[in-house]
């Protein structure tokens, strides 16, 4: 009796594992963690900085050969093995454990400090109420005889970020006292954060459909209100004009690569975890695209609001230059009011010169260009917190732009923050060291509460000081190893043949070239000479920092410091911490394999044979070569298509093997007569025959 083997047209409805509702709630879901805070205070920045247009021309090559084929690969990797990091990594290799336990260490760390980001904005956003808004003025001194002697001599704008917000001490070594306006507006951020998360996707896909969309929303009316603001062609012209003499910069290059590789959020673990949730035959090819070109999209979307804007606060500023410079000339010539204008400006500074050079001289007249006002380049914080304030302050209706502008930074920040959640959330799941009475609403609950208590660190007046470290170093450095490691993995380790024959069967397509070869050569390659590049920039000059500090003689220009060594101990520290499990994890598999190997009474692994199949397959047990068997799991043996399956249950399903043949698994046959294993209970364990394959049970 012999039956060709299939692959199940059906995947069991109940396997135990959350869903998601619909294919759109996981693409949103993903493009909301990949979408985030970076695609409207980074990206437009690097754009201006490095050529304009011609940024895009690296940009889109990082994100034909690094971004999208390391995208495809996590969600494959989630998909096919339907687990979160840690799971996924230890089913593929043990010795690849640590990849996982480094991913979820980085989302542990970002998470701690991309909320306190998101306490900076709410706090804006509570502020953003009050008529007028409160960092459009300088507040008077103690004595109430004139303004704030520190809002004076920096700007409004500046002082209410600084003073009002931060409250930030004068270097890094200074911690100051916790802010309290800044820890309710953290206690708040995290108790948003838990009930969005209370339950994993069974409550962020419900939130995501707010959270991903509401900022396009908010980006479009930016973009009409924008486009008709004074100056917003000089802004976009600015930005989009390319430059390809900057090209020749390899700094260019590897701001493009780090900046696809950190929007799309890869390395964290969380993609993983999404696809993990998803039907195992899924178009993942297509998703990985899809998830690729929005993200891409969006950016170049998010710059065309943000430099109208930009543009418009230039022009503001330029024409104010010009305007004190006029009431200047006027009042020393006595001339009549009107008589210089704006248009014919350059025409007099012409002719008084020539005419009356001594008292144009006498006048200090501040040297007005607007080429020097669209030169301001600023991103992250500067960008969101004191140049798009000081520009929102300027638009007519500013209050109701300042409450849309940070709700669209909270809705971006959020829909990440759901994926740095569940990169910790589904890996601790898993884990078998985590009880099975600790309920998700706990287990999220135990999550945002120890990350909110570590998190009051950030709300220090030296606060904002960390998140800069922790921003430059626990979150870009690890991501880079982390990422070459999961490409090494499956190309060399899991072997890119046998992952195109799993993608395969998820998406009835045969993977092309282009991903078999950027997998194996191309994304390692430019991993290698990313993380070179940007080793080498590192440690080139001691790392520094901008102190505000109103005692520094250049005040309000920021005092460059050079950290102490305790603090660049710490960021080492961070640097390394995620990366160190890597190797510790596979020197830990090593070294317990050679004690088994040495220990002779260890039992080796027994072959399963089913007595009551119809056909005892014992005789099968010197034929079987044992390719790999993981503690815990059940491993299928073959030529080459060993495949290691997720734990299904418990070992006493097992001492039984005749009733579980009977009860848990149906049994099929190949066109040779060789066993192969259908399924078993509610879950799938099997999707392919294996040539000459048994079942082995450790």
């Amino acid at each position: 009796m012999s039956k060709d083997l299939s692959v199940p047209s059906e995947i069991p409805k109940e396997d135990g594992r959350p869903k998601w509702d619909n294919k759109f709630q996981y693409i949103l879901s993903c493009i909301g963690f990949a979408v985030g805070l970076g695609n409207v205070w980074r990206f437009p920045y690097l754009c201006q900085i490095h050529g304009g247009g011609a940024f895009l021309i690296p940009y889109f090559i990082a994100l034909l050969f690094e971004g999208i084929p390391l995208l495809h690969l996590e969600l494959a990797l989630g998909q096919f093995l339907r687990k979160g990091s840690i799971g996924a990594w230890n089913t593929i290799s043990p010795y690849l454990g640590g990849v996982g336990v480094g991913s979820w260490m980085v989302s542990v760390l970002v998470s701690l400090y991309y909320n306190t980001v998101l306490t900076w904005v709410m706090w804006y956003f509570v502020n953003s109420f009050q008529e007028p808004l409160p960092w459009s003025v300088c507040p008077l001194n103690k004595n109430r005889t004139g303004l704030n002697e520190e809002c004076y001599e920096s700007t409004a704008v500046n002082y209410f970020w600084y003073r009002k917000t931060l409250n930030i001490t004068p270097n890094i070594t200074e911690s100051g006292t916790l802010q309290w306006w800044l820890i309710l507006c953290l206690a708040a951020c995290w108790a948003i954060v838990y009930l969005c998360t209370i339950r994993g996707i069974e409550t962020t896909g419900k939130a995501i459909y707010v959270t991903a969309i509401f900022p396009y929303l908010v980006l479009t009316i930016f973009l009409i209100q924008g486009l008709t603001l004074p100056g917003a062609t000089e802004g976009l012209a600015y930005l989009f004009t390319p430059n390809l003499y900057a090209l020749k910069n390899p700094r260019v290059w590897l701001d493009a690569a780090t900046q696809i590789f950190f929007s799309l959020s890869l390395a964290f673990g969380g993609l993983i975890a999404f696809s993990s949730y998803n039907p195992p035959k899924n178009d993942c090819e297509k998703d990985a695209v899809t998830v690729a070109i929005v993200n891409s999209v969006t950016s170049l979307y998010a710059s065309i609001p943000v430099f109208s804007v930009l543009g418009f606060k230039a022009t503001t500023g330029y024409w104010d230059c010009l305007d004190r410079n006029i009431i200047s000339i006027i009042n020393e010539f006595d001339l009549p009011e009107e008589s210089i204008m704006r248009q014919n400006y350059t025409d007099w500074i012409s002719f008084l010169n020539s005419s009356y050079p001594e008292k144009i001289a006498g006048l200090k007249l501040k040297s007005c260009d607007l080429q020097e006002f669209l030169d301001q380049s600023v991103s992250g914080t500067g960008l969101a917190f004191i140049v798009f304030t000081q520009a929102i302050i300027l638009m007519p209706g500013s209050q109701a732009w300042a409450i849309l502008f940070f709700i669209m930074l909270f809705s971006l920040g959020l829909s990440s923050m759901f994926g740095n959640i569940e990169g910790v959330f589904t890996p601790l799941l898993e884990l078998q060291v985590i009880s099975k009475s600790l309920t998700k609403e706990l287990l999220s609950g135990i999550i945002c509460l120890i990350c909110f208590l570590i998190a009051l660190w950030f709300t220090l007046g030296s606060g904002s000081y960390w998140i800069d470290i922790f921003d430059s170093y626990a979150g870009s450095l690890p991501l880079l190893v982390i990422a070459f490691f999961e490409v090494i993995g499956v190309a060399y380790v899991y072997k890119v043949k046998r992952f195109s024959k799993d993608v395969k069967w998820m998406t009835g397509r045969k993977l092309n070239l282009y991903w078999q070869i950027t997998w194996r050569f191309v994304s390692p390659l430019l991993l290698i000479i990313v993380f070179t590049a940007f080793v080498t920039l590192q440690i080139q000059k001691p790392p520094t920092y901008a102190a505000w500090n109103p005692e520094y003689e250049g005040f309000p220009m920021k005092e460059e410091k050079v950290y102490p060594p305790w603090v660049r101990a710490i960021c080492v520290l961070l640097a390394i911490l995620p990366c160190m499990f890597v190797p510790l994890v596979a020197l830990f598999h090593l070294i317990k394999r050679m004690r088994r190997s040495k220990d002779p009474n260890s039992v080796p692994p027994e072959v399963f044979s089913c007595q009551g199949a119809n056909r005892n397959f014992s005789h099968l047990k010197e034929q079987i070569p044992i390719v790999s068997v993981y503690p815990g799991h059940f491993a299928v043996m073959g030529d080459e298509d060993s495949f290691c399956l997720n734990t299904l249950a418990t070992s006493s399903l097992w001492k039984n093997t005749e009733k579980a043949c009977e009860n848990k698994f149906e049994l099929s046959y190949d066109v040779n007569g060789q066993i192969a294993i259908l399924q078993i209970g509610f879950q799938e364990l099997c999707y392919r025959s294996l040539c000459g394959g048994g079942l082995s049970i450790l």
